[in-house]
């Protein structure tokens, strides 16, 4: 009942057209600083307060995109501001529930990095808390309010790929060109509070500039990469719960490192379509994306645009379908609009365009081929 009292109390007004929305940042590392610079470019709103467990990650951000902002260690601090109408949370995966809670508990609306869980015991309470408190939410799986993302789903649901059984996501990355961590000043790292909920340990550099590859903090490839793709297979399917995962994966490469640096998963979703997913961690050739797979057409689907290939005629071996028969590229970065709808939000107090349900069922998709992975290697639904 405490979210529901101190929503009352502190913040029941609506944003009236002439109001601007003022936002606190909390976690300022690379990813925060990309969303700090999305807001600057949309209207309505002024960066008033920044938060992170790194001084010079501060000194960076306040310099870049909110240069009369007050920073903050602790985040409870920068929460108990009155003036502050909704807070943009880009910290390490371990830290999103306990945050998004305070933040509810001081009335406060949210825009969440995903994975918005790092556990799957944590899935239902936040659904729950978010309900009662009646903020607005916002994860952030910007795909949701990328335009030819939408329009691909249209495509699909009008039959352009006849029925789809089976949908390939990948993700290749480069892990081995940026090098060693750099060098961090740990006189002004609040290591202790990075840690958090964590089993206390000695600084690491690799953990700390690395942490989505660490177990603690993160949980690899399937929740820092997949659930984006395999939230885009429930958005196109309708269905968000699979029935089984199998899933396998080594560490090749990146000895040091506590996920997998090479894996496979793949997804079974009742009366739809298997959902899989490779990942690499040694190379960039093909980057992300998803392959659609259907009767009459299959689809080639990224951040840059999609492409529809119609089903050949005969049996082919070449490595690259003709020409295709649609063609549509992005026209933008999509966590613009993402970033947009959130703050129209603000406003209308409509739901998002990914509302907390939808975050933690892909989360929970990660989740659940992370149990596959540390397991037997198969997850079923019971």
């Amino acid at each position: 009942m405490r979210a529901a009292l101190v929503t009352a109390a502190s913040y029941n007004r609506i944003l009236g057209a002439n109001d601007r929305i003022r936002i606190g940042a909390i976690g300022t590392g690379q990813r925060g600083q990309t969303l700090l610079g999305m807001l600057n470019r949309l209207e309505s709103n002024d960066i008033v307060a920044l938060c992170d467990v790194y001084k010079p990650h501060l000194a960076t951000t306040r310099a870049a995109h909110a240069p009369d902002a007050q920073e903050y260690a602790d985040h409870r601090e920068l929460l108990d501001r009155k003036d502050v109408d909704a807070v943009v949370i880009a910290t390490p995966d371990h830290w999103h529930v306990p945050i998004v809670m305070d933040a509810l508990h001081a009335g406060k609306d949210i825009y969440c990095e995903k994975p918005v869980t790092h556990t799957l015991e944590e899935s239902e309470p936040l659904i729950a808390a978010v309900r009662e408190s009646k903020r607005v939410v916002q994860i952030g799986l910007q795909q949701r309010s990328w335009e030819h993302f939408a329009r691909a789903r249209n495509e699909i649901a009008d039959g352009r790929l006849g029925q789809v059984t089976l949908i390939r996501t990948y993700w290749y990355q480069n892990h081995l060109s940026p090098g060693r961590p750099g060098n961090f000043d740990t006189g002004k790292l609040d290591w202790k509070r990075f840690l958090g909920s964590a089993p206390d340990r000695a600084f690491d550099a690799d953990q700390y500039a690395n942490w989505r590859w660490y177990w603690d903090f993160g949980g690899g490839a399937m929740t820092d990469l997949f659930v984006h793709w395999v939230d885009v297979a429930h958005w196109f399917m309708g269905v968000d719960m699979p029935e089984r995962a199998t899933a396998n994966g080594l560490t090749a490469i990146l000895a040091q490192r506590q996920t997998p640096d090479t894996m496979s998963a793949a997804l079974a979703y009742p009366g739809h379509a298997m959902v899989e997913f490779d990942c690499a961690l040694l190379g960039y050739i093909e980057g992300g994306g998803l392959m659609i797979r259907g009767t009459k057409a299959a689809m080639r689907l990224w951040r840059g645009g999609f492409s529809v290939y119609q089903e050949f005629p005969r049996y082919s071996e070449n490595p690259e379908p003709a020409n295709p028969i649609l063609e549509v590229q992005s026209k933008g970065d999509g966590t613009l609009d993402h970033m947009k709808n959130f703050l129209d939000c603000l406003g209308s107090r409509n739901t998002t365009n990914a509302p907390v349900e939808i975050g933690v069922s892909a989360a929970r998709a990660g989740h659940i081929a992370n149990f596959a992975l540390r397991g037997s290697g198969v997850w079923q639904r019971a």
